[in-house]
């Protein structure tokens, strides 16, 4: 062969037939020369390596087990490529489809619609709404909008948002790993995914909406330009307190508009964003938000930074402006209440709102958000009702004395505060209540604030006695000045300077008797005559509806909820705890009375009714058999409950009788430390409802006596309570209170059995006028007029048989044996109690009720 190969031509000469293992001929009709046999019989180089293998489906190695490894890595990887491809394919195929099907929903009509309502009973007539209309009321132009507030905007949620496309593939990619491998539902969003779902879109948790969500936000980056998504989204994102849009939020954070607001307000703002309820500086303590507000707040300004640095900041702010910002939050002023909040219906929202934070579903979680109260279209039912609250406030403006005013803010120490809580006697629920003034002048609410309860709680006292084994006629020390362990001295009502004691009712009263004229002396003698002493009188109260202090509220009942949830003051350590230091709301008050006039079962106190969700579905509806609990016997509540009848017939809740139906109550009046009356109750029931009402000065301990006309129990507190009740139960018919059981067991100690026998009841006495209500209550008889065709009969009518006269009650009162040293404290063992007195004052005279005439 010529040198260079064959001429054109000429067929190259043949270089025999290929040995196996042998590579084919080249271009020219050479063979490579083939590789030396080495002495075990494989071909390889000089370095001896191992030949192909011949059954290896994806061929051989001539290099070792390395590139073996090799080899099946790129041909894996190839048919990886090949089948991502295969699926990318199908799935641009499926995006193309879903943007094809998928159109853009109206705007607004979801949006608007998420507005939730709240209703009195019934679900008829609104109470009022939280945050209708609010997220489209300040709505501002993309001119208006203030730069400052877009830059810290896109620093916070979105630091791609003027590159990408309106959806983030790597976070969307890093989301759908996170579900595949931990379960969750969560996702990161863009600003145009957020907005869309804001204003066009429901907020449920799944894929076929976030699918929905991607399309959308593409079609809309594609309508819309950046300014106006970004505008968009900053007029309809949730700020926390209800405030929907940055005007919105910045009139409710910083009470100015939003062209007014700085660099650090601006990023606050939507610093805030990341988690609204979470991180509102008004709920987050004294550190204005806490250090994960201010954590995110300094992120948002390193994220300005990094925009300013790639020329992407729309607004003038140099990088020692942001770090001068980064010290601190700005100051917060405190939250202004909403307009639409006026008179008792933002006391009422308020109450709402807090109950439906406090639901828990079955796992312990709880129901319902913040934001989805706010947000979700919820249909709130609640207890109240439209005439109990009017009921209420016209009979506190009726009552209360002219120039005592509700709202003085140059003397807020000369403030009256009246507050009032009616509630259902046979279920629990709220039916009315007075919140002390207009919601917009003040957001304290009165009923469930309330003040020191004082001689209100000394019935709970004569129940616990009765369930221990005493009776209503048992009698109790009525002597003033009762000297007690500690060298403390209880003082009953009507101290003077020619008696600095009080009233001196005698050594033997009854319990009635003691109920009736609220004597300080019996009661702290009753506490201490039960068997765990002021324990039990304690244990009573918290069983009846009274809540304890925070310490002691794993000691409540089970399925125990109140308003609100403690009492301070409310120690199971106070020996004194009959005499009512604890502060104790109107709300709290009036269900413990009606857990008497329920023949001693306990409802939960509640206000929320029912709700239903934006589609329909109920999501929560009040069963009453959730926190009913017998606090006590039938039969010691049917006596207390007559007991209190006689306060109302004879004793200091005389005011209170004034209405139609049957009524049982009790006066109630506090000191505090500087032995000044501090506030004024009356407490009690009909047969259908239990309304409880307080007065207060200042900040609800400052003095009454020399200030207020009147600052006894029995007078403000309990014509506001007759007024409150006449109204509601006036026109019922007439239901009449159980008998009294007239309970007489093994009594604990002794020293306490009846000693006088009762005075003769008078006789009623014959009326032409006798009301049905004076007969019914035994003070007269009806005279009945003969009827017409009756004549008066001319015979000569004979004289009744002469009775004899009732023997003269016996006034020798028995020797009372000597009462034992745990009571007197006598004996050397015995040690005094805890330091505690009535209402507040811890004085050497053991501060006792100021006076419950």
């Amino acid at each position: 062969m010529p040198p260079g190969g064959p001429r054109p031509g000429q067929r190259p000469p043949y270089p025999g037939p290929r040995r196996p293992g042998e590579p084919p001929v080249d271009r020219l009709g050479q063979r490579p020369a083939r590789p030396e046999r080495h002495s075990n019989g494989v071909s390889g180089g000089s370095g001896g390596g191992k030949g192909r293998d011949p059954k290896s489906a994806f061929g051989g190695d001539y290099g070792g087990g390395e590139r073996d490894k090799k080899a099946l890595a790129i041909r894996i990887g190839k048919i990886g490529a090949v089948c991502a491809l295969v699926l990318a394919l199908i799935g641009s195929a499926g995006v193309i489809i879903s943007y094809h099907m998928i159109s853009i929903p109206s705007a607004n009509a979801a949006f608007e619609a998420e507005s939730s309502f709240v209703y009195y009973a019934g679900g008829k007539k609104e109470v009022g709404r939280f945050q209708a209309g609010d997220q489209n009321r300040d709505a501002l132009s993309p001119e208006e909008m203030p730069a400052i507030v877009k830059d810290a905007a896109v620093a916070a949620e979105d630091r791609s948002f003027y590159e990408n496309n309106g959806i983030d593939l790597k976070g969307i990619a890093r989301t759908l790993f996170s579900n595949a491998t931990t379960g969750s539902q969560g996702g990161a969003s863009t600003i145009t995914q957020q907005y869309v779902k804001n204003l066009y879109l429901s907020s449920e948790r799944t894929y076929s909406r976030k699918v929905k969500e991607a399309v959308v936000s593409l079609k809309i980056s594609r309508q819309k330009s950046k300014d106006e998504i970004l505008t968009g989204y900053l007029n309809t994102v949730y700020f926390g307190r209800g405030a929907y849009g940055v005007q919105t939020a910045a009139k409710t954070y910083f009470r100015k508009s939003a062209k007014d607001l700085n660099i650090k307000e601006a990023a606050a703002l939507t610093a805030i964003l990341n988690n609204p309820n979470g991180f509102d500086p008004e709920k987050a303590g004294t550190d204005a938000g806490g250090t994960e507000l201010l954590g995110r707040y300094q992120y948002v300004l390193n994220g300005m930074a990094e925009l300013k640095s790639q020329g992407k900041a729309l607004s003038d702010y140099d990088a020692a402006t942001l770090e001068k910002a980064k010290e601190a939050l700005p100051k917060f002023p405190k939250p202004k209440a909403d307009s639409r909040l006026g008179g008792q219906k933002g006391h009422a929202l308020t109450l709402v709102k807090n109950e439906l934070k406090s639901l828990k579903n079955e796992d312990g979680n709880p129901l319902f958000t913040e934001e989805e109260i706010d947000s979700k279209g919820l249909k709130i039912t609640t207890t109240l009702s439209a005439k109990a609250m009017k009921a209420s406030e016209d009979a506190v403006e009726e009552v209360r004395p002219d120039g005592f005013k509700a709202v003085k803010e140059k003397k807020p120490k000369d403030e009256l505060h009246i507050g009032s809580a009616t509630v259902d006697v046979k279920t629990g629920a709220l039916k009315g209540f007075y919140g002390g003034q207009d919601f917009l002048d003040s957001q304290i609410n009165w009923a469930a604030n309330g003040g020191m309860a004082g001689s209100t709680l000394k019935p709970f006292t004569l129940a616990a006695a009765l369930d221990a084994g005493y009776s209503l006629k048992d009698t109790w020390t009525g002597t003033a000045g009762l000297e007690i362990p500690g060298g403390k001295v209880i003082r009953n009502s009507g101290q003077n300077p020619a008696y600095p004691n009080g009233h001196d009712y005698g050594k033997h009263i009854t319990g009635i008797k003691a109920l009736e004229e609220s004597v300080n002396t019996s009661f702290v003698e009753m506490t201490q005559a039960l068997p765990n002493n002021h324990e039990e009188a304690w244990e009573q109260l918290v069983k009846a509806g009274i809540p304890p202090v925070e310490a002691s509220a794993e000691d409540a009942p089970a399925n125990y909820r109140s308003v609100p949830a403690y009492s301070p003051d409310m120690e199971p350590t106070d020996y004194l705890v009959t005499l009512g230091k604890a502060i104790v709301s109107p709300i709290n008050m009036a269900n413990a009375y009606a857990t008497i006039a329920n023949g001693g079962v306990r409802n939960t106190v509640h206000v929320v009714d029912k709700v239903v969700g934006a589609d329909g579905e109920v999501l929560y509806e009040w069963n009453q058999r959730d926190g009913e609990e017998r606090a006590m016997s039938e039969d010691a509540a049917d006596d207390t409950s007559y007991a209190l009848q006689k306060v109302v017939e004879n004793g200091t809740g005389k005011a209170a009788g004034v209405v139609a139906q049957p009524a049982a109550g009790k006066t109630g009046t506090a000191t505090n430390d500087e032995d000044e009356v501090s506030s004024a109750w009356f407490a009690g029931f009909t047969p259908q409802y239990a309304t409880a009402v307080a007065y207060v000065r200042g900040d609800g301990n400052d003095k009454l006596d020399g200030w207020l006309p009147e600052y006894y129990g029995g007078s403000y507190p309990a014509e506001t309570w007759a007024g409150i009740m006449g109204t509601l139960t006036d026109d019922l018919e007439i239901e009449e209170f159980p008998e009294p059981a007239w309970m007489d067991g093994i009594a604990p100690q002794d020293g306490h059995e009846p000693s006088l026998t009762a005075t003769p009841k008078p006789s009623p006495t014959p009326s032409e006028n006798c009301s049905k209500k004076r007969e019914r209550k035994g003070l007269c008889i009806p005279i009945e007029k003969p009827e017409e065709d009756q004549k008066p009969s001319d015979e000569p009518t004979e004289e009744p048989d002469e009775e004899p006269t009732p023997d003269e009650p016996e006034t020798t009162e028995p020797e009372v044996p000597e009462a034992s040293c745990d009571w007197l404290g006598d004996c050397e063992t015995s040690s005094p109690p805890a330091d505690g007195n009535n209402g507040g004052g811890n004085n050497d005279t053991g501060n006792a009720e100021g006076a419950t005439q």
